[in-house]
């Protein structure tokens, strides 16, 4: 009998069972599904966590009215109330909107491991695929021109080479990450960041200031790190394509796929311009013509307990030229018709690997081999660089509130050109001696969470070079955080470099000056520092923030271009003196609770240096390129009917230029504004239709080119045509010669 009641108990508790109800769906945000969210139930025990695609199940729930939370580090808290009934299953997705506070996104460029935005010590702003959007470009390096602070600057008026100036810094201050993996390349600012597949990109990290104690030499200024997404969680399929009424097409897409264990995110970028314009009538093409493809694929490998494997590689090729409206590859090389033709072969493998051991212990390595074929009117320049870099480091947290961070790194660089840069000193009989660099180093990085409201970061860096000898990079940041919405940081971090003029300045290069090296030159260093303020305001109206950064570096040995002592000449020397950056930046943000965003920054930059004149007096010249005053502003609506209206721009004081003796054209810009307006229409099953208009106020500079009709300067010596002695000159540049144009494009993903 007692055998016969447990049976029947038994067999009731299996019936109620069965009678449960169970709830699941996916979780995704502007359709990415979103990893490892908590699901729960409000006010029960029962909940779950979503997987790598999202995708949740809660099983043996009671039949009843329960409210369903989501909630996930870097997203806004959402509910929505659900109903479940015996034996059934109740189907719920939710799409749930990022954080917009942006104080608990996902950081890691700042330490080199993962943390909110909210605990990192150092200040990183984060930008999204979604930011990026509202003004869609076909690089990675016109789309960071949105970035308040960060400025892309065209070196040149004929084939647009240019780099990417953080706080006023020129480009070779700026360190290029992929996935955490310095490129580690002088040409990176621009190869780095070109041919990047958007719809491969997660978000990217920026970090202004010293960083040098972590990355190396190269990160004086700052830090522009590419996050790519992980092949799990990305799209089965992604597609962007858009066209311009100048004749510009630009194709991105992505798709992913499993083999095993691991998941593979395969993706490729294909931009074509082959429209020669010249709509200021100067006899040069605008806009330089270009042929560019970039693949991109990048492998997650499952392992036990969750140890990270991943590796990833691209490839860049690029056919680009400006020049004179007849000109064609006939004359590639000539002194008939002015031409400057680019061929460049690029490609890059990263990967990293944790270890199988109880420790949490990391390697890395990256490897990138940039091959340039190119001609500047009749000038060659023929380059091709290796850079090999590896590292391992140890992550530990001890008693106490410290995360020890031990590493050790070494890069190997290869570099030969057919300039006097790669040749040896004998003027008889110069040899070809390509450059062989290498740099091993090791690092160390205390982050001591001293309570709730204070952290403190050190860190210090070796590097031995062989020519110069040891190289110290020390590192000071400290957070101060009352509460969670007032942040306050401070760092301070000395940096170091070794310049490649050939790689780096593109004037070295455009046949319109001789270049002259008036010394054997010494490594630049600087000391750094910022100081930076953060402030949320949650109301019932909205959030609303604020991030204010001043900023400053001294410079000693800093090499400088001298473009005035004789116009026909560059002149490099180490500066006889000391330079200075410095400035005040503030980023201003508002979300209302209606589907209202506004986004402005403005910033004060004064960069400048000061050199003995040759009396023993140091006199001050500001830096060319570098706007006191700029800023940028985002304004987004959405409609009831899934229509979003963007109004993006930049906008620039007057900034110092290089101009000839006697020059008729003004020494510094024009205020000036590129504005653009964007409609964009989100329909169902991840189908986005978008169109607008670019540089909506046509503001196009004047005079960019010095004496376009003789670019080979074959009548500049004659006094009665040309009494001033001015010579073709390129380099006066401020902004894009490309006007007004309208865009069109879809977007998908699946």
């Amino acid at each position: 009998m007692k055998h016969i009641f447990f049976l029947f108990v038994f067999l009731l508790s299996v019936l109620y069972l069965d009678a449960q109800g169970i709830i699941k769906g996916r979780i995704t945000s502007e359709q990415v599904p979103v990893s490892y969210a908590s699901v729960i139930l409000s006010g029960t025990q029962w909940g779950a966590t979503t997987d790598t695609v999202g995708y949740y199940i809660i099983k043996n729930i009671p039949a009843g009215k329960y409210t369903l939370k989501v909630s996930g580090i870097g997203y806004t808290e959402q509910r929505v109330s659900v109903s479940v009934s015996d034996g059934a299953t109740a189907r719920k997705d939710m799409d749930i909107p990022r954080d917009q506070s942006g104080l608990h996104e996902v950081v890691v460029t700042g330490t080199m491991k993962e943390m909110s935005r909210l605990e990192s010590p150092v200040p990183v702003e984060v930008f999204t695929p979604q930011f990026f959007r509202k003004n869609p470009t076909p690089s990675l390096f016109e789309a960071v021109g949105l970035i308040n602070g960060v400025q892309p600057q065209l070196n040149c008026n004929v084939c647009n080479t240019g780099d990417i100036h953080i706080n006023g810094m020129e480009g070779p201050y700026t360190m290029i990450l992929i996935d955490g993996m310095p490129i580690v390349s002088s040409l990176s600012t621009v190869y780095g960041l070109n041919g990047i597949p958007n719809s491969l990109v997660e978000r990217v990290e920026v970090v202004k200031g010293p960083a040098a104690s972590l990355y190396g030499s190269e990160a004086m200024g700052g830090i522009i790190n590419v996050i790519t997404k992980n092949p799990v969680r990305a799209p089965i399929v992604s597609a962007d394509v858009f066209g311009t009424s100048w004749g510009e097409y630009s194709a991105d897409g992505s798709v992913k796929f499993r083999a095993g264990k691991a998941t593979s995110l395969l993706g490729v970028n294909y931009f074509n311009y082959q429209n020669p314009l010249d709509k200021n009538k100067d006899g040069f093409t605008d806009v330089t013509l270009q042929n560019r493809i970039s693949l991109f694929n990048k492998w997650n490998f499952e392992r036990k307990d969750n140890r990270l494997a991943s590796v990833a590689a691209r490839y860049v090729y690029e056919d680009r030229w400006g020049g004179e409206m007849s000109w064609n590859k006939d004359w590639r090389g000539s002194d008939s018709i002015y031409g400057e033709s680019i061929y460049t072969k690029r490609v890059e493998l990263i990967g990293q690997y944790q270890l199988p051991v109880r420790e949490k212990i990391i390697t890395q390595f990256s490897w990138n081999w940039h091959n340039q074929d190119s001609w500047y009117g009749n000038t060659p320049y023929m380059a091709t660089q290796q850079v090999a870099f590896a590292q391992a480091y140890w992550d530990r947290n001890f008693s106490g509130g410290h995360n020890l961070l031990l590493g050790t790194s070494f890069r190997y660089t290869y570099y030969d050109d057919n300039t006097p840069g790669t040749a040896s000193s004998d003027s008889v009989r110069p040899v070809n001696q390509p450059m062989k660099t290498p740099l091993p180093g090791i690092f160390v990085q205390d982050e001591w969470r001293i309570n709730d409201k204070h952290t403190l970061l050190v860190g210090y860096r070796y590097d031995y070079d062989r020519h110069h000898g040891s190289i110290h990079s020390p590192r000071l940041a400290y957070k101060f955080s009352p509460h969670q919405h007032h942040v306050l940081r401070g760092s301070f971090g000395t940096g170091y470099r070794v310049v490649n003029l050939f790689t780096e300045d593109h004037a070295a290069l455009s046949g319109a000056r001789e270049v002259v090296i008036a010394e054997r030159l010494n490594p630049e260093r600087s000391y750094n520092s910022n100081l930076n303020y953060v402030l949320k305001l949650p109301t019932e109206h909205g959030i609303f923030g604020f991030d204010l950064t001043g900023f400053y570096s001294y410079f000693t040995n800093k090499i400088v271009g001298d473009f005035d002592t004789d116009p026909h000449k560059i002149i490099y020397d180490n500066l006889k003196g000391h330079a200075v950056s410095q400035g005040i930046s503030l980023n201003a943000d508002a979300t209302f609770r209606f589907p209202l965003r506004l986004l402005a920054g403005v910033s004060y930059m004064d960069v400048y240096q000061n050199e003995d004149n040759g009396t023993g007096v140091l006199q001050r010249v500001q830096q060319l390129h570098a706007p006191r005053w700029s800023g940028n502003f985002a304004v987004s609506y959405t409609f009831p009917a899934q229509v979003t209206v963007d109004f993006t721009g930049k906008w620039n004081g007057p900034m110092r230029l290089p101009v000839l003796p006697d020059d008729y054209r003004p020494e510094y810009s024009p205020w000036h504004c590129i504005a653009n307006m964007q409609l964009t229409k989100r329909f169902n099953r991840g189908i986005e239709i978008y169109g607008g208009v670019k540089n909506l106020f046509n503001f196009i500079p004047k005079d960019p080119i010095m004496r376009p009709f003789d670019p080979f300067d074959k009548t500049a010596d004659d006094p009665v045509t040309n009494p001033y002695g001015y010579t073709f000159d390129p380099s006066y540049n401020y902004a894009s010669l490309q006007g007004m144009r309208g865009f069109l494009g879809v977007r998908y993903q699946l």
